[in-house]
């Protein structure tokens, strides 16, 4: 869900779905101390309004890094997505996208991270390309019933930024896992 604020007028904003952007990895079937993937990502557009989402179907590389030593859990999510269908009066996309992740994991599930995410348009100017947020905040890995969830809350301030963008972003987030079951 996305609920999006346009900064320059008060009390308007568009608020729906997003585009569904899912990953898929190729990574070793037993791990060292550097845990890596890599694969394909795709866009699918899912969004419930213009102005969640590109309108364009999309693909491209998705690089995926990781290292658990000790309670810290360090990595990065890489890929850039250019658009390969869709309607002609949408704008064609070439963007890239950079997670990294520093979290702290603490007792009964809590952790502290931050995990932005830093995104680059290749089509906007020079100048409006970039957006670099900085922040973090808290998580918690627990259960609904048998399913684990990882829930967070992190806050971000927009320290690179187009103009007329907003200064700020919140992350609120359910996320459902499925561990593989050991055998």
């Amino acid at each position: 869900m996305i609920s999006q604020p346009v900064p320059s007028q008060k009390n308007v904003g568009f608020f729906g779905f997003g585009d569904m952007v899912p990953s898929f990895f190729l990574s070793p079937s037993k791990p060292g101390a550097l845990i890596w993937g890599f694969g394909p990502v795709f866009q699918l557009p899912t969004a419930t309004s213009y102005y969640t989402g590109q309108g364009k179907f999309g693909m491209g590389p998705s690089l995926v890094l990781l290292t658990q030593p000790g309670r810290w859990t360090i990595g990065a999510l890489v890929n850039n997505i250019w658009s390969i269908g869709g309607p002609k009066d949408r704008l064609p996309v070439n963007q890239f996208l950079m997670q990294y992740f520093i979290n702290y994991n603490l007792d009964k599930g809590w952790y502290l991270g931050t995990a932005p995410i830093v995104t680059a348009d290749w089509k906007a100017p020079k100048g409006d390309r970039w957006v670099v947020p900085v922040g973090g905040g808290v998580g918690r890995i627990c259960r609904l019933g048998t399913v684990p969830l990882n829930t967070q809350a992190m806050f971000f301030g927009n320290a690179v930024r187009p103009p007329g963008t907003s200064p700020w972003g919140m992350r609120l987030q359910v996320a459902l896992l499925f561990p593989k079951k050991p055998r």
